[in-house]
């Protein structure tokens, strides 16, 4: 299921992901943007890692970005694309997470981590029958304010039928950047599109009007075994002191179902305030900067009591890995679903001379225990391919959910 129409997926992401873990940048500018709390020393600390390289490869990384301003000022002199000539300098490189932003992109990407962005508030996913239908519909978006309900069916757009399209490719038409719109382009607030849809036999055409909305990255949900379940779907601006607040919130003796499950990353600050509310300091993560090895500390005062199971798949990445491996490692929660995806890595952004973004990775992060997950991911717990959540479910009852 997509939505609300991909905002944390940018298009110009390399290799499949889903979410840039801008760990290095968003610590340096985490105290300027409101993200990380004055006075905490090892934090504050951490904003150096904005020139941070990883101990094994200092040198290739700072060769790789000589290459890529070089390559994009001689192509911004000859009159070319200074992006595309990143672009190709990034992909020779062997950069696994390399990536190139142009201008628009990278400020939709920005917008996403600040929890929002541009669309009409509606999930889109193939239906039963093979069509594109809605899966849900955000509270107070264009979408539900024009009465379109979960379960109509989507069969054209802008007047052009969607039958036989990827649901990617439908979300990107949504969003205003699908194909055959500028590379980078991206449909602005107030922009319309209109929406052919069907509800059983009724069929009409909705004109909407994109707006900008928050994304709802953390939704909770009581569970009929008096357990509590907190959905983290990314760690975007915000979502680490939601899910405080909903432990703090939760019953007394409720155990806390984390489902992490498709969660592709974030802002590294929000990953350590979501792991505080389960742990009352202590270590987080530890990562290098110039061969000094620096760390992340949850804050005080998290609870350490309540029962724990954090419900991991092959889609949690990143800033979720981060804090999945805290919980693991600190014995603070069980691990039940599938290996994670294994990407640890640091990116640093590199400004281009068109405004445009290059991305390398500078260095890598570890588990409190040690392991480098990159490229491996977190084996959990319990290792169960079906009925996850079911499962899950019941390790949490059966470490004292309810008592």
């Amino acid at each position: 299921m997509l939505g609300p129409e991909s905002p944390l997926m940018p298009r110009g992401f390399r290799r499949g992901a889903a979410l840039t873990l801008l760990f290095a940048s968003v610590l340096a500018t985490a105290s300027a943007r409101g993200l990380l709390p004055d006075g905490d020393a090892q934090l504050s600390s951490a904003r150096s890692a904005a020139t941070a390289v990883d101990s094994g490869g200092s040198d290739g990384a700072e060769a790789d970005r000589d290459a890529v301003a070089r390559a994009a000022a001689e192509a911004m002199a000859d009159g070319k694309s200074a992006a595309a000539a990143a672009e190709e300098v990034v992909s020779r490189s062997g950069d696994r997470w390399g990536a190139v932003y142009d201008k628009g992109e990278y400020e939709e990407f920005a917008q996403a981590l600040d929890g929002s962005y541009t669309g009409v508030g509606l999930w889109a996913k193939r239906g039963a029958d093979g069509r594109v239908e809605v899966s849900r519909v955000q509270r107070g978006g264009p979408a539900e304010r024009a009465g379109i309900r979960a379960g109509d069916q989507i069969r054209a757009i802008d007047g052009k039928p969607i039958d036989g399209r990827p649901v990617s490719q439908v979300v990107a038409l949504l969003r205003g950047d699908g194909k055959g719109a500028a590379r980078g382009a991206t449909a602005k607030v107030g922009s319309t599109v209109a929406l052919g849809l069907q509800r059983g036999a009724h069929t009409w055409t909705e004109t909407l009007r994109r707006a900008r909305l928050a994304t709802e990255a953390v939704t909770v949900r009581r569970l009929a075994d008096h357990a509590v379940m907190i959905k983290v779907a990314a760690f975007t601006k915000g979502s680490g002191e939601r899910v405080r607040e909903a432990v703090r919130r939760a019953p007394e003796g409720a155990g806390v179902l984390l489902d992490l499950r498709g969660n592709s990353g974030g802002l590294v600050t929000e990953a350590v305030t979501a792991a505080s509310a389960f742990l009352d300091g202590g270590l987080v993560a530890t990562y290098d900067v110039h061969g000094e090895q620096k760390a992340l500390y949850a804050g005080p005062g998290g609870d350490t009591e309540r029962p724990v199971v954090a419900l991991v798949d092959g889609g949690t990445m990143s800033a979720a890995e981060l804090v999945t491996g805290a919980l693991q490692d600190r014995g603070r929660a069980v691990t039940v679903g599938s290996r994670t995806f294994g990407k640890a890595s640091v990116q640093m952004p590199e400004p281009l001379p068109d405004g445009s973004v290059a991305e390398l990775t500078v260095g890598h992060y570890r588990t409190p225990a040690g392991h480098d997950l990159d490229g491996k991911g977190i084996t959990p717990d319990l290792a169960v391919s079906e009925r996850a959540e079911e499962r899950a479910r019941t390790v949490l009852s059966g470490l004292g959910t309810g008592s």
